[in-house]
Parts: C-alpha cells; structure tokens; sequence
C-alpha cells in the first residue's frame, strides 16, 4: 500500500518509525548494545582529542558510521533470519558479508581512533 503523507505528518511517521528500529536494534542486538555503550565513552573523549572541528568530526563520524553499518548488519541478519533457519549457502553469504562491513567499520573507526589520539599524545 501506497503512503499518500506528506510533509510534517511524513517527516512524524519516518521519524517514529526510526525510533522503533533503533529500540528493536538495542532490545535484540547485544552487538548493537556493546558499539553504543562504546561510543557513550568515546563520544565525550572526542571533545578532548580532536584539536580541530574537522577532528572531532572524524572521530565522532567514525563511531556513527559503526553504529550504522551495525543497524544495517542486523537488518540483513533479521531479513535472512525471517525467511527461514535452514542453512543456506546465499544465506550464509549475506550474513558474512555484513559482519565484513562492520568489522571494516570498526577497523576505519579504530584507526581513525588511535591515530588521533597518538596525534595528541605524541605528535
């Protein structure tokens, strides 16, 4: 069925329905849970490391892109889920291929992380 809402009433349901994937991504995903808790520390680190706007804004970017990335993985894990638990070599590949994604994610975050941070300290 076609949505015929637009402007305030589109921009409401679009924002609820947001609301309720990141509670269902926080209630169902314990991956999910850990990368918020980890940037919940970070996030006030990165006023403290990042000497520039342009600093604060990778850091704080890079955690962002984390959780995105981590919101899509569990989207694709729940759809493949959904259509059935037999074991599936598509299946399968659909899931590694987003657990790649999020773990070059954290790799991009780590080192984005660590390098400014090693800036600060040491450079």
């Amino acid at each position: 069925m076609k949505s015929h809402q637009t402007g305030l009433r589109h921009l409401t349901s679009s924002t609820c329905y947001s609301l309720k994937g990141l509670r269902a991504a926080f209630r169902n995903e314990a991956a999910f849970r850990q990368e918020v808790g980890i940037c919940v520390i970070l996030l006030p680190l990165a006023w403290w490391i990042g000497a520039t706007p342009v600093e604060w804004l990778l850091l704080v970017g890079s955690c962002a892109l984390v959780l995105i990335v981590e919101l899509l993985n569990s989207a694709v894990e729940t759809v493949v889920d959904r259509i059935g638990p037999e074991h599936h070599e598509l299946s399968g590949r659909a899931k590694d291929i987003g657990s790649a994604a999020v773990m070059i994610s954290l790799i991009m975050a780590g080192l984005t992380w660590g390098l400014l941070a090693w800036q600060k300290f040491f450079g």
